[in-house]
């Protein structure tokens, strides 16, 4: 693959929302369609993509793809309660040595390991913002994988938002505490903001936009500016104002941060459970 385009051919099975946000991404980067199979049981319909990209090949079952088709990358984005049911099918295309990129969550290199019978396994963990290009996604990959197969796997994923990386597994839980369940996080602040704000007497649907316009605007500038989330924070802060009286109760020990910690601890703890 050459720097910031996508080439090659590609089996992505599952397309919801995360495998169709990534197929929008690689076509922008300009994979051809031509050279990517869908495995979606949902069948075409489902798979948004299809609608501007006629040439795309959705199939409704694995055995369905044709014997001569050799992937550079088999990616999975399937819910991780179903992959038991999914992954072990794709044992048969290790012989052509692709490469295996997964995006379910929880769910391990050795798991792919002893599911696949090969080394060749790279996860990721992106989240929604993929949607429109903003996704972070972490990526581990197993020893094995070659550096080439690194650089495969982080153009893919860059497609839809930054890429990281961590050299210690046993991290991804916290990964996926933190930013793959993190944007739910994010839209329940706006909600509370929203019904704090009809509680104080706004109207609805004014509350609902300046709640919305408030918390992507005040990303927007984390996202832009040098300063650390600290340091925005105290930059609204004026002693004895509004926003220091608010804060007296965000930031006592029982408040926001002690409540966000023990939610991330419990987002962690299933993310181990699922991992099989």
């Amino acid at each position: 693959m050459a720097e910031g385009s996508i080439q090659g051919t590609i089996l992505l099975v599952g397309c919801g929302k995360m495998g169709g946000a990534l197929l929008n991404g690689w076509f922008k980067r300009g994979l051809s369609p031509v050279d990517t199979i869908v495995v979606e049981p949902a069948g075409r319909d489902a798979v948004m993509p299809c609608k501007t990209h006629r040439a795309l090949t959705c199939l409704p079952h694995v055995k369905d793809v044709p014997r001569d088709f050799r992937p550079d990358v088999v990616l999975f984005a399937v819910k991780p309660q179903i992959a038991d049911d999914i992954v072990p099918h794709y044992a048969s295309f290790v012989a052509q040595q692709p490469v295996f990129l997964s995006v379910i969550a929880g769910k391990t290199t050795a798991y792919f390991q002893r599911q696949l019978g090969t080394d060749a396994i790279v996860r990721a963990m992106p989240n929604t913002p993929a949607a429109v290009g903003k996704s972070v996604s972490v990526l581990y990959a197993a020893p094995a994988v070659s550096a080439v197969q690194r650089r495969v796997c982080e153009v893919l994923m860059s497609a839809v938002g930054s890429v990281e990386w961590i050299t210690d597994e046993s991290l991804m839980d916290a990964v996926t505490a933190v930013s793959g369940s993190g944007p739910a996080y994010v839209f329940l602040l706006a909600e509370c903001l929203r019904d704090a704000g009809i509680a104080a007497g706004l109207p609805a649907d004014l509350a609902a936009r300046i709640a919305s316009a408030t918390v992507t605007g005040s990303g927007c500038l984390l996202e832009q500016s040098d300063l650390s989330a600290e340091t925005l924070r105290q930059n609204v802060t004026s002693p004895g104002g509004t926003t220091a009286a608010a804060l007296s109760v965000l930031m006592a020990s029982d408040g926001f941060k002690p409540l966000l910690a023990k939610a991330v601890a419990e987002a962690t703890k299933r993310s181990k459970e699922l991992a099989g």
